[in-house]
């Protein structure tokens, strides 16, 4: 499956826009954080669940958060496993990681040619990218912050009225990923300054797996059908948001220990 692959500061002076559309995301109250930490501030917002189940309510209000501009790249990952030995290839506990945990690496420390130094880290564990947000002071976005950032088009805070801004998603989802990938937050900012939210790979989010289960785990009757059933599309949102159910359908279809080629991540911190 391909991947579509969170204070109010964002990005003003936009790529691709002129100084008229910087200024009025000035006057809105947003500007480019200049922290110089690789982090954008996300504004205060609200996140729309795509479907709800009957305990969910229909906007989930979602605080401002820090949110890193580009996924986490093979180089930075290669200094937490250095630090952090148990996170090894050769180490790594199969509860925590599969067999296919950084399989495109060269060596256990050597990412290798398949692998840039500069690109997304993929073929990661729920587990072991939880720890690395840990290591670095920061945790992972939740879905509804990472929704929250991923729905700024590239000109404005709301992509879903933004000319062009869908369809462009729509032809990234219609092709291969190329090997190797390219270099981690060289796509074109949103309207917030995050990178790649939509165009390069997957993405961990904390809470990957809420949308699958409503009550007791091990009760059959806990599952969320209306996710994935086709009935139940006609209770979405927005049900022309292929991309969103797209990321729904694969949340849903992973676990913690998994490793996908094309599932990286990136951190997010409370302000």
């Amino acid at each position: 499956m391909r991947p579509t692959t969170a204070t109010a500061l964002v990005r003003c002076w936009l790529r691709g826009i002129g100084a008229a559309a910087g200024c009025a995301l000035a006057a809105a109250g947003w500007a480019e954080d200049r922290g110089g930490d690789g982090m954008v501030l996300i504004p205060a917002g609200e996140y729309r669940p795509l479907i709800r189940s009957k305990d969910e309510p229909e906007r989930v209000a979602v605080a401002a958060f820090r949110l890193d501009v580009r996924p986490v790249t093979n180089a930075e990952f290669l200094a937490f496993v250095r630090a952090h030995p148990q996170w090894r290839r050769s180490r790594v506990s199969r509860l925590f990681a599969d067999p296919g945990y950084l399989g495109d690496w060269a060596g256990e420390l050597e990412p290798g040619p398949r692998a840039p130094a500069d690109a997304p880290v993929v073929r990661v564990s729920w587990f072991a990218v939880r720890a690395f947000a840990q290591a670095a002071g920061k945790r992972l976005p939740t879905t509804a912050e990472w929704e929250r950032a991923a729905a700024a088009g590239f000109t404005q805070a709301d992509g879903a009225s933004e000319p062009g801004f869908q369809s462009t998603v729509l032809a990234w989802l219609t092709r291969p990923n190329p090997e190797p990938l390219p270099v981690a937050g060289s796509g074109r900012a949103n309207a917030f300054g995050a990178r790649d939210l939509l165009s390069l790979v997957w993405e961990w989010v904390d809470d990957f797996n809420t949308s699958m289960v409503t009550g007791e785990s091990r009760a059959d009757s806990g599952l969320e059908r209306t996710l994935f059933c086709g009935a139940g599309a006609a209770g979405a949102r927005d049900p022309s948001d292929f991309p969103a159910f797209i990321r729904a359908g694969f949340r849903s279809s992973v676990r913690a220990n998994y490793t996908v080629p094309n599932l990286g991540f990136r951190c997010a911190q409370t302000p």
